[in-house]
């Protein structure tokens, strides 16, 4: 491989993704995948991106920090949070404070909030099995999971998933993303303001939503500190590296950054599982096999042994996170400015010049056929202990980096299990699910017209803006057997 050396200016940055990419930053991990496969591992004078088993070269090295692109990203210029700090000494401390409310420990102590959210949707789920309407799968969950982040972050219950008056903030949402992905993909653009003119067309949805933020974030401050278990209560007391506690806009970059990763990333997840599941009849009977087998009732469906004994369960889920991982682009990364070692900086057995952004594609280290055999089909098998040779299942581990690795890997992993496991285990429980018919059945999933990398019908579509845009699938729920009375109160069980 060789790397040509120019001078890694925010001009030849924005070039480079554009040549490579071109204009769709959604189509980032296709592009790369096709890249890739014709064997251009540069890509341009300042960008690498890997796909063999090269991460730790990258993102394990001490010498390495993150690209500067990266602080386009902030709501409030100077202001980072735990996404988008550069220093490495100030991630280490807001990593750990984001963590202490993601943490495993975290998850068992906020389940039974999380439980009453999923309890909401499996109603609205109900709801649309008795006149056995098809329903989009991503609307649902993405209500859903916005719900359930906001009261991990403050104890705030939008209630989108009953109230319209907030599900305008979920599209305002994914305007931000997709603003922070362009501005990251295309730094130019930050320099020279486009999106300050760009914001007047949005500004309505846009005030909306920091205007709710701040409402909420006013509101939890008004309260006790500690009046329940949330990002806040970690947040309030804490202390930073200057001996100060944390400013309110340091609450409010964590904030910002909170509400995507723990919503949009889940959300992705859980509707790619329902697809794959809804388009794999084997894997589903087998999953529903395993759940109901496993619990006498609903009541036991929980985090714990039973929930971590269905290893069929994390099967599908960890299959579905490297075929559609929400995080499907590339984590660019560069030799840290304040690096000072006169020894050369290697990846894979390649000298990397200063200024040169490097970076593991996720997508397509995970659809690459010498760790994943058949990359495009769904197997959660090839995940058990019981069915894959130990060396081969070595090697998939190794390459399985759905949260990134290394110091920066994504603190929001143990929720996202969490949430997953709960959300799929309480759904087979109640209902079967099928594709709706036609071509309401489609959605989700790829086809020609869709351009190259989109054709494959049973891949779920992501679009990569920072997080993941997706739509679909479309479904059709039937409650089983008189199940469904444990969701209802009153009369309505008559």
């Amino acid at each position: 491989m060789e790397v040509i050396r120019l001078i890694p200016t925010v001009a030849a940055y924005a070039a480079t993704i554009l040549i490579t990419y071109g204009p769709s930053c959604g189509m980032v991990q296709i592009s790369s995948y096709s890249v890739l496969r014709k064997r251009c591992m540069v890509t341009g004078p300042t960008h690498v991106p890997r796909a063999r088993l090269t991460g730790a070269d990258i993102y394990m090295n001490e010498r390495v920090a993150k690209s500067f692109v990266y602080k386009y990203s902030a709501a409030t210029p100077g202001v980072y949070g735990v996404f988008n700090v550069i220093d490495k000494s100030a991630h280490r401390f807001k990593r750990k404070l984001v963590g202490q409310a993601t943490s495993e420990r975290s998850m068992r102590i906020f389940e039974p909030v999380m439980n009453e959210q999923i309890a909401t949707f499996l109603r609205i789920l109900l709801e649309s099995s008795r006149s056995s309407e098809p329903v989009n799968m991503t609307e649902l969950v993405s209500r859903l999971t916005f719900d359930t982040v906001a009261l991990l972050a403050f104890g705030r219950p939008l209630k989108t998933q009953t109230d319209p008056t907030y599900r305008p903030l979920i599209e305002a949402q994914n305007a931000g993303n997709y603003r922070s992905n362009m501005l990251m993909q295309f730094p130019l653009l930050y320099k020279i303001k486009i999106f300050n003119f760009l914001e007047l067309f949005a500004a309505d949805q846009v005030f909306q939503y920091w205007n709710t933020l701040e409402t909420m974030i006013a509101a939890r401050m008004a309260e006790e500190k500690h009046i329940r278990h949330d990002l806040y209560s970690i947040l309030v007391d804490q202390i930073n590296p200057e001996g100060k506690y944390l400013k309110d806009s340091e609450i409010w970059a964590e904030a910002a950054f909170f509400f995507p990763a723990g919503a949009d990333t889940v959300s992705a997840l859980i509707c790619a599982v329902f697809f794959y599941l809804a388009r794999n009849p084997a894997a589903y009977a087998r999953l529903a096999d395993e759940i109901r087998s496993t619990f006498a009732t609903s009541d036991e469906i929980k985090g714990g042994r039973q929930l971590t004994s269905c290893k069929y369960l994390r099967a599908c889920i960890d299959e579905t996170l490297r075929i559609s991982p929400p995080a499907s682009g590339t984590l660019w990364r560069e030799l840290d400015t304040n690096d000072r070692s006169k020894e050369p900086f290697i990846v894979d057995g390649h000298v990397i010049p200063r200024g040169v952004q490097v970076g593991l594609n996720i997508y397509t280290l995970h659809h690459n056929e010498e760790y994943f055999p058949e990359p495009f089909a769904f197997r959660p098998e090839r995940w058990l202990e019981s069915e894959t040779p130990a060396a081969q299942l070595k090697v998939m581990q190794e390459a399985f980096v759905p949260f990134s690795i290394g110091a920066r890997t994504c603190s929001g992993k143990a929720m996202a299990y969490a949430e997953t496991s709960l959300v799929l285990a309480r759904a087979l429980w109640y209902f079967d699910f099928e594709l709706a018919p036609g071509e309401l059945g489609k959605l989700g999933g790829g086809n020609r017209g869709l351009g190259e990398g989109r054709e494959r019908e049973d891949e779920y579509q992501l679009y990569d803006v920072l997080s993941a845009n997706h739509d679909g699938p479309n479904l059709v729920f039937r409650s089983r057997g008189d199940l469904w009375k444990d969701l209802v109160v009153g009369d309505e069980k008559a």
